[in-house]
């Protein structure tokens, strides 16, 4: 299992998946043109890694600045993946917004509400 670096464009967030540190970011706008196909590499990596390789903690890193509705469908099936991961792995999730950026802050209270059961961080930055 190899692991995952993307780099940023205009349209997708840069993402980094650390199998050996258990760190997972995304960072950046989401909005590809088609946000499943962009994805999918993301989401069977996720799910390899909590079958095979998962650290004693995973730690989930996101700063999405701007996602549109598709992005927003993908972000609630990776939850969904990680609830399911969470009843035998630990998993901290960090979302980070910017104290401008109401609807990222939105967004973030949105998914913890609608997934209780993960430990879900809302972090503002400066």
């Amino acid at each position: 299992m190899e692991n995952i670096k993307i780099e940023a464009t205009r349209y997708t967030p840069e993402i980094l998946m650390d199998k050996d540190t258990g760190i997972i970011s995304i960072v950046g706008k989401s909005y590809p043109e088609n946000t499943f196909e962009f994805y999918e590499q993301v989401m069977k990596w996720m799910s390899k890694y909590f079958k095979e390789a998962a650290k004693d903690k995973t730690i989930i890193n996101l700063e999405i600045i701007y996602f549109n509705s598709s992005s927003s469908k993908l972000f609630f099936d990776l939850f969904d993946l990680l609830e399911e991961a969470n009843a035998n792995n630990k998993i901290e999730i960090n979302w980070f917004y910017h104290e401008d950026n109401e609807s990222a802050l939105e967004a973030g209270e949105d998914f913890k509400e609608d997934f209780e059961n993960l430990e879900f961080n809302l972090i503002k930055k400066q």
